[in-house]
């Protein structure tokens, strides 16, 4: 007993103390500038002709004039005692230890709704002590300069409901109506999203949504703000969901905005917490034009509705990023696999391995032979690369009929022959900067890669030559038109013109009739959508689908393949293809070649070349135009097999 009286004693003494210190901060706090919340984690994004297009808080509506239903949905499932503490709820936090320190985890929250109000004022949500440390202060401040009421406002208008933030825009966007006119099903459903968005989203997760549902109204029958039977009713009510109406049109614009906010977050000179901006004003390089025709290709051409797909529109010339996706709708996944996700990037890594054999000697003409071949290494190894659909010329082929049918056999012979560490260098000239393993497979694309990525170095093959980092973001200004930050644009030389011409030129024989023979160009199905020139090259793997194609005033990049890697078929290629060249095709509506192609440098000279053998062309042959340093056009075959060792073989089981 007496223990127990020096424990309830000591107790006290804590207490009190704990009081005393927590009621001299919040008098201190009293004293501090009243932050401004109202319009606060206010994102209002504008296109790039400074439209506004979506902002994170459309509305800011006072809590009068929000459902009752959801007011007290809120209150009973975040936060009971909301009303009766002071920004801590200790008794809460006390009981939160406990039951993770019992279960070994920290999967139980304590968190008030003053507390999740000051987190919405920041950019981000880092988990680090001195953030949270920001936050409690912020949460102080809060409960000493404004009302309950204040506060429950301003954080009904600041959560984020899956991607869409304060509840008047997700009313409208869930159901097409004011939050004032919320039933209760409408609102036990919308009260359960901010616990984890992408676990309790409607549109997403239906089932788990309703479970969620079910505990929210039995939460409110227990803390007596409806019964039992208004509770069953509202559960059984036929819910009818607007999937999006009255807010984006586009399924696809939310990944623009996932990547806007990526980049935001990234951004030094921008404050970490709104309460010193009161809102941001963000203007970025969204061509609402642009993203609508990628959605509306990706809508027609790519049929199998399990795939996934990403897509990046861009500007090669300065970076701009028009349009992008990363999956088919946000509203089932928010994973951006556009700038997230890396993927084996197979064929189409082959232009900057090509690009590095034209710096160093290589021309149109340089041939290998393509036939089944395996490489010798030393310690016994071997390597035996196969051609798509195991065609080979059996036979020397150029090196624009190489490109055509994208030959695995000539790119391994080059990269072998330019050296292994030839390739990975050229990568990292143009911005791709992994840590590449000396393999002869990188020939081939083994290497992941994200797309945006890979559009940073496509972009210096579109532009001729020079480095420009793909970006979302013109300027942020505060609510008062303050510049906080503006894009600098610094393109950087990299590459040669006229080596880059040569290259761009060499990518327009992926749809060129006039490489039909033993094999077909990769890209042949779609030439007859083409009105404009390109250079283009596909990739295929195992997983993935990969196509990248530009002229000078536009690079479009597109990905399609399955989250879980399972097997893609090759009529999800075939349809890639096609989105692409709709995408192209649409976006340069009205222009011309003359307006969209490359000048011929004064030291490049075009001659019509036989397309396999690139010999000069005979009468009796097929001919191409194909292009060359002047100095450097074909007299007679340039043959380099005999430099690689390898080994001619029939062996049919070899993998690839």
């Amino acid at each position: 007993m007496k223990k127990f009286r020096g424990f309830l004693k000591f107790f006290l003494i804590i207490v009190i103390l704990f009081s005393l210190t927590y009621l001299g901060i919040y008098l201190y706090a009293k004293n501090t500038p009243k932050l401004s919340i109202k319009g606060a984690n206010g994102y209002y994004l504008y296109d790039i002709n400074n439209e506004l297009y979506t902002n994170g808080s459309k509305e800011w509506v006072n809590l009068d004039n929000i459902s009752d239903y959801l007011v007290n949905a809120t209150i009973s499932t975040e936060d009971k005692n909301f009303y009766r503490h002071h920004g801590f709820d200790f008794l809460r936090i006390v009981k939160a230890l406990m039951i993770n320190v019992k279960n070994k985890d920290t999967s139980q929250g304590a968190s008030t709704i003053t507390q999740q109000l000051s987190k919405n004022l920041f950019l981000d949500f880092d988990k680090t002590w001195d953030r949270k440390i920001k936050e409690a202060w912020i949460a102080v401040r809060l409960e000493s300069h404004y009302s309950k009421d204040e506060i429950l406002e301003g954080y009904l208008n600041t959560i984020n409901y899956g991607g869409i933030f304060g509840i008047e825009s997700a009313s409208r966007y869930y159901f097409d109506k004011s939050s004032s006119e919320l039933n209760l099903a409408e609102a036990s459903i919308l009260a359960g999203i901010p616990k984890n968005p992408t676990k309790y989203s409607p549109l997403t997760n239906f089932n788990n949504a309703k479970k969620r549902q079910k505990n929210i109204l039995k939460s409110l029958v227990k803390n007596k703000y409806i019964k039992e039977d208004e509770a069953d009713a509202a559960y059984n009510y036929d819910l009818v969901f607007k999937n999006g109406s009255g807010a984006d049109e586009s399924k696809m614009v939310m990944y623009y905005q996932s990547a806007v906010m990526d980049e935001l977050s990234k951004i030094s000179s921008i404050p970490s917490s709104f309460t010193q901006t009161g809102g941001l004003k963000i203007y970025t390089n969204l061509d609402t034009r642009a993203q609508k025709i990628l959605e509306e290709s990706s809508n027609k051409n790519i049929t199998n509705q399990n795939i996934e797909l990403a897509g990046v529109v861009m500007n090669p010339n300065n970076g701009k990023v028009l349009a992008l996706t990363g999956g088919r709708d946000y509203n089932k996944s928010e994973f951006n696999r556009a700038i997230k996700s890396k993927r084996q990037v197979g064929s189409t890594i082959k232009p900057f391995l090509y690009y590095s054999a034209l710096e160093n000697g290589f021309t149109a003409s340089t041939t290998f032979t393509s036939e089944k071949t395996t490489f010798s290494f030393s310690g016994g190894k071997t390597y035996t690369p196969k051609n798509y659909n195991n065609k080979y010329a059996e036979g020397p082929i150029s090196l624009a009929a190489a490109i055509s049918y994208s030959d695995n056999v000539y790119a391994v012979k080059t990269h072998l022959f330019l050296g292994e560490e030839a390739l990975p260098s050229m990568l990292r000239r143009v911005g791709i900067d992994n840590d590449f393993s000396n393999l002869p497979s990188l020939a081939l694309g083994a290497e992941e890669i994200s797309l945006i990525n890979m559009m940073e170095a496509y972009s210096s093959l579109a532009n001729e030559g020079y480095k420009v980092k793909p970006y979302f973001i013109n300027k942020v200004t505060d609510m008062d038109g303050n510049i906080l930050y503006e894009n600098k644009f610094h393109p950087e030389s990299i590459l040669n013109k006229s080596t880059v011409y040569i290259l761009n030129e060499l990518l327009t024989t992926t749809y060129a009739k006039e490489f039909t023979d033993y094999n077909a160009p990769t890209c042949l199905s779609i030439s007859p959508k083409m009105t404009h020139k390109y250079a283009v090259k596909s990739g295929t793997t195992n997983t993935d689908n990969l196509i990248f194609g530009y002229n000078n005033s536009l690079l479009v990049g597109l990905w399609t393949g399955y989250d879980d890697n399972k097997y893609v078929d090759s009529s999800d290629s075939s349809n890639l293809k096609n989105m692409w060249v709709d995408v192209m095709e649409a976006y340069l509506e009205g222009k011309t070649d003359e307006d969209t192609w490359y000048k011929t440098p004064s030291n490049v000279v075009g001659v019509a070349i036989d397309p396999i053998s690139g010999n000069v062309a005979s009468k009796e042959s097929k001919a191409k135009v194909l292009y060359y340093i002047k100095g450097t056009e074909p007299t007679n075959k340039t043959v380099l097999d005999d430099v690689i060792p390898t080994v001619k073989i029939e062996d049919e089981k070899n993998s690839s």
